[in-house]
């Protein structure tokens, strides 16, 4: 005979699963239309105004060739295709990975104030990619910028993730305290270099890194996409397939061994995925924060922590995060252009505040 008092406890439980699983499927289509939306917001505004109908048919015109008349003229399909549709996709590509990455690092130290750009991974990546810009492949031992900036993300990484731990077990505190530490000594190191490059060539090489340093989706160009993209749906892909292993880890590392999960080989993989994520997507685009932190976040509030639902939401949130800041960053001081960075972190920055005053209240300690 079942336990009328069980049935009656397990109750709340069930129909908070339920009542989030039913918000994933009407966020998922929502978001999937705002982020058609987006990308013709985002490609129809700028210096030149092309009007939403316009721009839909010029996409549609290339994605099926023949499909329609041509009635534009060759400029506005320049500008459509050529020039803000990339930046627009890049855009899309960065905010995914950053939202994805974020959430990853929030699952695998238990921290919900985890992100690449407070963890000074994105430092990391930043001074190995800058290495490049100002000194050559060959003070990195000929590596690519992407290949540079990976390695800076992982080897930062691993170096949060061990200054963190204390008698075996990851201290959150700790961890948020080796993260700042971090960043100011990789952002110090970064900032040598751009006076060291300003001080060789007359201020050029600075003015680059600092516009690169800032975080920017000015240059994207078509041949720049293939790569994140790739990264991003094979990363993707792969903690889809893990998201109950993702699950576990926020039960603790007593249950997750309890369940047979090899904790330090699962975190050594979720080390690899989040570098290779905040890597690719630094090496393009330059140091952007707080995405990571954001996205996550939000999402959470509306189906839980289950990575089954929170994964693709946050990527879908990401891209559509990424492409109205960097619209933001474009027309507030237009013809002026604000660093998406900047912009950023002029989100980021009170919603941290936010979530750290939140986490003094009884009750949310988090480790």
């Amino acid at each position: 005979m079942s336990d009328p008092k069980g049935t009656e406890n397990n109750l709340p439980a069930a129909r908070i699963h339920s009542r989030a699983a039913g918000t994933f499927w009407i966020l998922l289509p929502v978001l999937l239309i705002l982020l058609v939306a987006s990308v013709i917001l985002g490609v129809g505004i700028g210096a030149v105004p092309i009007p939403a109908e316009r721009v839909t048919r010029i996409l549609v015109s290339h994605i099926l060739p023949n499909a329609i008349p041509v009635d534009w003229t060759p400029t506005d399909d320049q500008i459509v295709w050529v020039f803000r549709l990339p930046r627009v996709l890049l855009a899309i590509i960065v905010g995914a990975a950053l939202a994805v990455s974020g959430t990853t690092l929030q699952a695998m130290v238990r921290n919900p104030l985890a992100d690449p750009f407070l963890f000074g991974i994105s430092s990391g990546a930043s001074l190995a990619a800058v290495m490049v810009i100002t000194l050559g492949s060959a003070a990195v031992g000929g590596l690519s910028l992407s290949a540079a900036a990976f390695i800076g993300a992982l080897l930062t990484t691993i170096a949060v993730f061990m200054l963190a731990q204390k008698n075996g077990r990851v201290v959150p505190m700790r961890l948020v305290l080796s993260g700042v530490a971090l960043s100011f000594v990789l952002s110090s190191a970064t900032s040598f270099l751009e006076m060291r490059a300003a001080a060789m060539d007359g201020g050029n090489g600075a003015l680059a890194v600092l516009n690169w340093l800032a975080g920017s989706l000015g240059g994207a160009r078509w041949e720049h996409l293939g790569l994140p993209t790739l990264v991003l749906i094979a990363t993707t892909a792969t903690l889809m397939v893990q998201s109950r292993m993702l699950n576990t880890l926020l039960l603790g590392e007593e249950s997750a061994i309890s369940l047979g999960i090899n904790i330090q080989q699962f975190r050594l993989q979720l080390f690899f995925i989040t570098s290779l994520l905040v890597g690719t997507v630094v090496a393009i685009s330059g140091s952007i924060g707080f995405v990571g932190l954001l996205v996550p976040h939000i999402v959470r509030m509306f189906v839980g922590s289950d990575h089954r639902r929170v994964l693709p939401l946050v990527a879908l949130g990401g891209g559509v995060f990424m492409v109205l800041v960097d619209l933001v960053g474009r027309t507030i001081l237009a013809p002026v252009e604000l660093p998406v960075g900047m912009v950023t972190s002029a989100l980021g920055g009170p919603f941290f505040i936010w979530l750290m005053s939140r986490d003094r209240k009884p009750g949310a300690d988090h480790g």
